[in-house]
């Protein structure tokens, strides 16, 4: 069994036969979508595969574009299960759109908060202090998608009972190794970001997660069964406290 909490299906060249790829492993899928008119297709095409589930996005990128679709969202809202990807992204390329980030994040949390808490998806690049301060009024379950901040910023985001998805690319560096090493293992759950990763110069795929684990069997100290094994109970714990719709 493999878990891939954070993956653009949609965004791939062919989806439909990614998806009837996928239907020939053992693997569980969050297919995070970048905008809400996004998430309607997506849903429809992903739902042949009861292993994948479809998440509600507004990704911070490209709310400057799409602001007007937060009305959208609202009405989407109530009927989903996941969110993702959302969150705030600080790097200088967006500076000129993150008070516009900021108010779009700080109405979907409101929102969430409103219909009971979600499992969410969270994108904090450059952002993690101030993502954090505004989760402190949220509701539900927020996974820190590929975080990278810093030691202060995963103290904190630990202490607010914070999830971690964690992909390759972010194994394959030195400061991602030593911020997997500091999270509570009972706190990490596995993600590809495909398509906009890659491995051995090849677009990575959801069943690809499966090159995580003999790096995070050494950060971990035991073996790849051990840590899938920790990856899978996690899963299965993280469904179990989900919020109800």
């Amino acid at each position: 069994m493999l878990i891939d909490m954070h993956c653009h299906i949609d965004l791939f060249d062919r989806p439909q036969e990614i998806i009837n790829d996928c239907g020939k492993y053992d693997i569980y899928i969050l297919s995070v979508t970048t905008t809400p008119k996004a998430w309607e297709i997506t849903n429809k095409i992903c739902s042949i595969n009861n292993k994948i589930k479809t998440a509600l996005g507004f990704h911070p990128q490209v709310v400057n574009q799409r602001y007007n679709e937060i009305e959208l969202f609202d009405e989407l809202l109530p009927s989903v299960e996941y969110i993702g990807e959302i969150g705030l992204d600080g790097s200088y390329e967006y500076k000129e759109s993150f008070e516009k980030q900021l108010s779009i994040f700080r109405l979907i949390l409101g929102k969430i908060k409103n219909n009971g808490g979600r499992i969410m998806s969270i994108h904090c690049k450059n952002a993690a202090n101030i993502t954090l301060e505004e989760l402190k009024k949220s509701e539900g379950i927020p996974i820190l998608h590929w975080f990278s901040g810093n030691k202060n910023e995963l103290v904190e985001a630990i202490r607010q009972d914070c999830w971690f998805s964690i992909g390759l690319p972010m194994l394959l560096s030195k400061k991602g190794q030593l911020l997997v090493s500091a999270i509570p293992k009972e706190r990490l759950l596995t993600e590809t970001d495909a398509p906009f990763t890659s491995y051995n110069k090849n677009t990575m795929m959801p069943w690809n997660v499966e090159l995580i684990f003999p790096i995070l069997s050494r950060i971990l100290n035991v073996s790849i069964d051990e840590a899938k094994s920790i990856i899978i109970s996690n899963f299965k714990t993280l469904l179990k406290t989900k919020p109800n719709i």
